[in-house]
């Protein structure tokens, strides 16, 4: 074996430049450093840093960078990686090193950091405000919500409990059973919660996600259970930026109320047609509900490359706070990856 050259490290990245490395890409596209900012308020928020005015001392051992470790939580979504996967990747990988902008002989933050850092930004809530930030700067390169917006929502789903009836029947109601001792209770998601679709039980949240036609982006997102409804999060992730007023969706989110709604906001329906016992579908509803859903299923698109590329659609975390900041940075990453992927094609084409 020899010994390791000066170029040697160098020579290793011109390889992986030489097979399009897509951390190059995204690390050169995605102005990371305007996040410190909203990190660091984050952080203070919750409760993993003190303000520099109430620093006491410069003494100590300097704290990880938060842009560092937030492009490493980024890493984490992008290839679905545990804490303990992401340090053993981190250590291994001269991509992921070169990425958080580290040499062989810095050290790499551990399990440990990363589960404390992304405890801090859930306690904040900060990842609603990083996913803004970045729409904010989409629109600033010319990607505008255009064309209408696509409403849907996937089920992800969390580790099942083995609860007794009762004890979900206590759960439901708001309340902790008796017999739960703290270290039990500690490892209980109680706000996941049971659902149905096609005849099969799913245990855990939703994503509710609104996508603009034109560009393919996540503009808006909410979180629930996934017991809750698609039609009730309507609402809150209608996009009133959007520059035209269709709106798709499938029929579960069609009702008489909903059209009313929309209406009321100006905004034109596109939300296909279902039929009702002794009320079948006739031929030319059926063929207008066909126009739709060519249009509609774009966002099916943003919820495979979730599951396929970046995965899947699967939370291991306990409690709504955690499943909001995993799924937001879902969410996010996608929008960055997306945005790449668009960067790309423009610069082929001119």
């Amino acid at each position: 074996m020899g010994q390791l050259g000066f170029f040697d490290l160098s020579q290793r990245y011109e390889g992986l430049d030489a097979k399009n490395d897509p951390l190059v890409s995204i690390a050169s596209a995605v102005p990371f450093e305007s996040f410190r900012p909203t990190l660091k308020a984050a952080l203070i928020k919750g409760g993993l840093r003190a303000a520099d005015a109430d620093r006491k001392s410069a003494a100590g051992r300097k704290p990880w960078d938060e842009v560092l470790v937030f492009k490493a939580l980024v890493l984490q979504a992008l290839y679905n990686l545990s804490d303990d996967q992401a340090e053993y990747q981190l250590r291994d990988r001269l991509s992921f090193m070169r990425f958080l902008g580290l040499g062989l002989e810095d050290a790499v933050p551990d399990a440990k950091t990363l589960w404390l850092y992304r405890e801090a930004l859930a306690k904040a809530g900060a990842v609603e405000e990083l996913f803004d930030q970045f729409d904010r700067f989409l629109k600033d390169k010319g990607y505008l919500a255009m064309g209408g917006q696509i409403i849907d929502a996937t089920i992800v789903s969390a580790p099942r409990q083995r609860n007794s009836r009762d004890d979900n029947d206590t759960i439901k109601a708001g309340g902790t059973p008796r017999d739960w001792k703290p270290a039990k209770k500690r490892q209980k998601d109680r706000e996941a919660r049971w659902t149905k679709k096609h005849g099969r039980s799913y245990f855990g949240y939703k994503n509710h996600v609104n996508v603009d036609r034109q560009h393919k982006f996540v503009r808006r997102y909410t979180v629930s259970d996934a017991s809750v409804h698609d039609s009730q999060k309507l609402d809150d992730v209608l996009d009133a930026s959007n520059t035209a007023s269709d709106v798709w969706a499938d029929s579960a989110y069609r009702s008489a109320e909903i059209e009313a709604r929309l209406g009321e906001r100006g905004l034109k329906s596109r939300i296909c047609r279902k039929g009702h016992r002794n009320r079948p579908l006739g031929a030319r509803q059926k063929a207008a509900n066909k126009t739709r859903s060519s249009v509609r299923a774009r966002v099916e698109h943003v919820f495979g490359h979730q599951t396929v590329a970046m995965g899947g659609k699967f939370v291991r975390t306990i409690g709504m706070t955690r499943a909001k900041m995993k799924i937001g940075m879902q969410n996010l990453v996608y929008n960055v990856r997306r945005f790449v992927c668009l960067e790309r094609m423009a610069a082929a084409t001119e």
